[in-house]
């Protein structure tokens, strides 16, 4: 490996939207995330529809669903 090309990987604060904050190794020193582990439907097993603009009442007033 080249010396000096690479970047200093040091430890990471994660701030989700959901309030969950945790601790990891990146390259940068903090993230924002809008979706972590603990709130992640896969990882929960309930559904939480993230909708900032209006697609899925759109969507659903265009095909005329509940």
């Amino acid at each position: 490996m080249r010396k000096d090309i690479h970047p200093d990987y040091v430890e990471c604060a994660v701030k989700c939207a959901c309030g969950n904050e945790f601790k990891t190794k990146s390259n940068k020193p903090e993230m924002s995330i809008d979706i972590c582990n603990a709130c992640h439907p896969f990882f929960t097993g309930s559904e939480k529809i993230v909708d900032a603009a209006g697609r899925v009442e759109k969507f659903k007033s265009k095909y005329k669903l509940s």
